[in-house]
């Protein structure tokens, strides 16, 4: 089955001319886009992370109110850089915005792509463990969001708590049923594409990816799928995988005034189109 949604960045500038003028601005208009957007018939919703710049940064808030706001459309990330994230915080923002949406959320995460500052990730209060790169820690921070959205207990309970415990080590709460099954994984390369098939995450591949053969972008994007596919198969996963791509399309929005202008010249073309095959 094949889905078609929008990725939005949400820009913002104070400009004269910008209809976006401020993170309010923004916010608002993702939500009304998004509500938009399903009216329209589109599938999914989703949105750019990006840190230290004039664009969404703090998706859990954004997705929430989109969630109460529609009922259908798919919401989701793409991507959301994991070396700024706390991964169990995480997990009970996403448990949350997805309860809210009704099941309807799909977090695409990725290690990040070039950013705003150098190392901005320090200024939130990590670095990489001894031998680690940044991407390393990305991926780390990945999989502990990854592990506990099963679900299960992991921590001791207080002997003496403010409110009684459930028996057993305590799992972080809320949590959202089927909401594992619905993280996705951006793979700039072939070699985390098929780490995040053994994971047992979905697959989100754009035009980020990265130039590794010198063959045309198309090739090596299909390449990059195939292996993904190929890496889940063999690790014996029980459901079906999916696989997002993506494109960039600049819409344009046009004047009365501009349109009828154009209106000739296409009559004119149509004309001289039809006398060369009359």
């Amino acid at each position: 089955m094949k889905s078609i949604g929008f990725l939005s960045f949400g820009h913002w500038t104070p400009g004269s001319q910008s209809q976006t003028r401020s993170a309010a601005d923004t916010l608002l208009q993702s939500i009304d886009l998004a509500v938009a957007a399903e009216e329209l018939g589109a599938d999914g919703a989703y949105f750019r992370v990006h840190h230290y710049a004039r664009q969404l940064a703090s998706p859990f808030p954004l997705l929430a109110a989109i969630g109460a706001k529609t009922s259908r459309i798919e919401i989701g990330t793409a991507v959301i850089d994991m070396r700024y994230e706390n991964p169990l915080y995480m997990a009970e923002d996403a448990g949350a915005a997805d309860l809210i949406s009704g099941g309807r959320l799909q977090l695409g995460l990725s290690r990040g792509s070039p950013e705003q500052v150098i190392d901005g990730w320090r200024y939130f209060g990590y670095q990489p463990a001894e031998g680690e790169t940044d991407a390393d820690m990305g991926r780390r921070h990945a999989k502990v969001f990854f592990d506990v959205l099963r679900g299960q207990g992991f921590a001791q309970p207080n002997p003496r708590p403010m409110f009684p415990n459930p028996p057993g080590l305590l799992r972080l709460e809320p949590h959202s049923e089927g909401l594992r099954d619905r993280i996705w994984w951006g793979a700039g390369s072939n070699a985390t594409a098929i780490w995040a098939a053994k994971l047992g995450m979905n697959l989100q591949s754009s035009t980020l990816k990265n130039n590794e053969t010198s063959e045309p972008f198309h090739i090596q994007q299909a390449n990059q799928i195939r292996a993904y596919r190929s890496a889940w198969k063999e690790a014996g996963h029980q459901r079906s995988p999916r696989v997002s791509v993506s494109r960039s399309i600049m819409a344009r929005m046009m004047t009365r005034s501009a349109l009828s202008l154009q209106r000739p010249r296409r009559s004119s073309a149509a004309a001289m189109r039809a006398s060369r095959t009359s």
